[in-house]
């Protein structure tokens, strides 16, 4: 049977935990980090005059995370100062890029109508999936071409759960008539590695064309040594899932962690995995659209509940949402059995 839409968020263990605690050296410049932004009478430095349009809004507030605060200054080498900086460049970045209020699902629509980037499924490490397919991005490259790949990272980030701080990106190059121009893949590359540190987990890349690799080499010298070791090329499916190589793929029993993706987390056009989906843009469109809207929702109320304040962690908003969601299941459940017996 065929499906169309995204699967929900996984409200089973990855053998994530919580964060683990700081040395003291790290944690000085977190607290330092967290000083700064945290501060009452804060504002983005060099933003206009208005003061109310430089202080922060709950929307960043809820981005400045423990976890957010964190990956910057992993970025940094813990210097304080430093992801500071980054961090000030990012929340101007982001409001000038139209991440929370340009950037709608119905500004960015017609861009996804074809179906080259849709979400759908999680690794085995929990990370929800991108599928990317570059032979059916249109003839004309367009600023909504990147746009859509950062709207369909940040609904990525939606679809986290607990521990969960990175993505997967699958690409697929079968039946590509066109390689994307170096512009616009440099382009976007800029923006993951400078706007979005340590949030790609794995880039998985199969049926690549010989005549992209001096492509790929060409990009590779403005990968950081980070993004770089996150590339995957033609990774090995078989009827057990999807490994990096084939000696994780023959190494692989069921107790192995080497398997990145299960056979139902997988699509099979493409991937060989169990899942028969088709991208059906009127139906996946407006179920991603739900399901991200309803979890973002519902974190933020999460979030309001524990200060609604810079520095709250993701693993305890996203740890009470998981909760609140397995209740839920659980009362339906309840209630079904219960009209069942009743009806019997």
């Amino acid at each position: 049977m065929s499906i169309h839409v995204p699967l929900p968020v996984p409200t089973h263990s990855h053998a994530t935990a919580p964060p683990s605690a700081l040395s003291e050296k790290n944690q000085t410049s977190y607290d330092c980090v967290l000083e700064h932004f945290a501060a009452v009478d804060y504002s983005l430095p060099n933003v206009n005059q208005d003061q109310e349009r430089a202080a922060l809004t709950e929307d960043e507030k809820f981005w400045l995370s423990y976890e957010c605060l964190l990956r910057y200054l992993r970025a940094t080498s813990w210097n304080a100062d430093v992801a500071i900086k980054r961090l000030e460049d990012t929340l101007k970045w982001r409001r000038e890029f139209g991440i929370y209020d340009k950037i709608t699902p119905e500004y960015i629509e017609p861009e996804a109508t074809t179906g080259k980037e849709f979400l759908f499924g999680y690794d085995t490490h929990g990370r929800p999936a991108i599928y990317v397919s570059p032979s059916k991005v249109g003839a004309e490259e367009s600023p909504r071409t990147i746009q859509l790949s950062i709207w369909m990272a940040e609904r990525a980030f939606d679809l986290m759960g607990p521990g969960v701080e990175t993505l997967a990106l699958l690409v697929d190059y079968a039946d590509n008539t066109k390689n994307p121009s170096f512009g616009l893949c440099r382009t976007t590359l800029d923006i993951i590695q400078t706007h979005y540190p340590e949030r790609l987990g794995l880039a998985l890349i199969t049926h690549l064309p010989w005549l992209l690799n001096a492509f790929i080499a060409l990009l590779t010298p403005f990968m950081d040594p980070y993004t770089r070791q996150k590339l995957v090329f033609n990774p090995v499916i078989n009827e057990n899932g999807l490994f990096r190589t084939a000696a994780d793929a023959k190494a692989w029993d069921g107790d192995s962690t080497s398997r990145v993706f299960e056979p139902d987390q997988l699509i099979q056009e493409g991937w060989n995995g169990l899942q028969q989906f088709t991208y059906s843009h009127c139906e996946y469109w407006e179920a991603l659209v739900k399901l991200c809207k309803e979890r973002r929702s519902r974190m933020f109320v999460v979030w309001h509940r524990m200060g609604g304040k810079v520095g709250i962690k993701e693993w305890d908003v996203k740890v009470a949402v998981r909760d609140e969601t397995i209740e839920a299941h659980a009362d339906e459940d309840g209630a079904l059995t219960e009209n069942g017996q009743l009806q019997s």
